[in-house]
């Protein structure tokens, strides 16, 4: 299982991005897909949750009305758009899969085996 992040980068506070996270060899049509994120000398904090299967998406407090994550099966890919970028949101990203609908700890990172490599945002 390979899952590859795309479309991080250094914007202006107010900006967007939109991250990709591809699984290859392995199909995520059935699974949970958490955007995690991890700032220096912080643990990692989950973001947004999405079951493939279903139109089920969980954000953290810290994000909603301002990210948005979204999932392609045909594609398999989920994406993260983020918009309104504040300082605060400077972090590696990560999207990690795991089998099966986590409802309650879509955001624990300890409930994931397969992650990315990572993707920095940095918001100035």
């Amino acid at each position: 299982v390979q899952l590859v992040e795309s479309g991080g980068g250094s914007v202006p506070a107010g900006g967007s991005l939109r991250l990709s996270c591809t699984a290859a060899g392995y199909t995520i049509n059935r699974d949970t897909v958490t955007w995690f994120r991890q700032a220096p000398g912080k643990g990692r904090e989950g973001v947004a949750g999405v079951f493939t299967g279903s139109p089920y998406i969980r954000y953290a407090n810290s994000v909603k009305g301002r990210f948005t994550a979204s999932h392609d099966n045909a594609e398999n890919t989920v994406y993260h758009q983020m918009n309104n970028l504040k300082p605060e949101d400077t972090a590696m990203y990560y999207c990690a899969a795991s089998i099966g609908r986590h409802e309650t700890d879509w955001y624990k990172a300890d409930r994931f085996a397969n992650w990315g490599q990572g993707t920095q945002v940095t918001v100035s």
